[in-house]
């Protein structure tokens, strides 16, 4: 039997966003979150995750998204905002000290609103990129957390067997940059094997329904909303949830 984490990053992003998370969770198959502390709608998403126990809920540790919880970060930040991703696309240089504070100083909100995370990820992927690896880990062994499992020293901390990163396609019209290039079904059919055989997978995903929040700071919009659909009516989400050979869990069950 295969033991299957559906994780909706941005949780804290924005109302839309958190509610979208809320939905697929509740109505649909999804089973876990990653939040966001430095975002509007961070206590909006604890005031919600206050009401639904069991919805797993780790960190998703910012770096290149709005502003930073600590001040001081001359080599994070552009008047007061994050850097933006296509600073850690090229040669990147930054202080590891000031990123781990920063990072740590994420967990340490989450931990202060009366949350357990249940593991650590990053927006962008951010951890995984360079240095920011060992930062990660650092962290990872400190709150003795997981880390989503797409970077070179994963080893070094506990994480899924398989991690699925192209589940996002599920909700994009017409797939474009990798993306599956493989009919969907086809795809689909695929991945429904891969959950039943492997011990434990990590799906990620980014459900939300649209606001100004996110119309405004993302390039990714619309294909949330269908995920959401996707999460809750699709024929693919009906054989996980009746699936006698996959188990939905949360990190907190690795």
């Amino acid at each position: 039997m295969g033991k299957v984490i559906i994780n909706s990053d941005d949780f804290g992003y924005s109302r839309g966003v958190n509610y979208g998370i809320v939905d697929a969770y509740q109505k649909g198959i999804l089973t876990s979150t990653t939040l966001m502390a430095n975002m509007p709608g961070f206590e909006h998403a604890v005031e919600l995750k206050k009401k639904l126990p069991n919805l797993g809920v780790g960190v998703h540790l910012t770096l290149t998204c709005g502003k930073p919880l600590l001040k001081n970060l001359g080599t994070l930040t552009d008047d007061g905002f994050f850097k933006k991703l296509s600073f850690y696309q090229s040669n990147f240089k930054i202080d590891s000290n000031e990123l781990y504070q920063e990072w740590n100083a994420q967990i340490q909100k989450v931990y202060a609103s009366g949350i357990i995370p249940t593991h650590l990820d990053s927006h962008h992927h951010t951890h995984t990129f360079g240095e920011n690896q060992q930062v990660v880990v650092e962290l990872a062994k400190k709150y003795d957390l997981p880390v989503r499992g797409n970077f070179e020293l994963k080893n070094q901390v506990r994480h899924v067997a398989y991690f699925e990163k192209y589940f996002d396609d599920v909700g994009v019209e017409k797939p474009s940059d990798r993306q599956i290039s493989i009919e969907l079904d086809h795809y689909l059919e695929q991945l429904l094997e891969k959950l039943r055989t492997t011990e434990t997978t990590e799906i990620m995903c980014h459900t939300a329904y649209l606001d100004q929040e996110l119309l405004e700071g993302s390039s990714f919009v619309f294909p949330r909303v269908n995920q959401v659909e996707f999460l809750i009516d699709s024929d693919f989400a009906k054989k996980v949830k009746t699936d006698k050979e996959i188990e939905l869990i949360t990190y907190k069950d690795i």
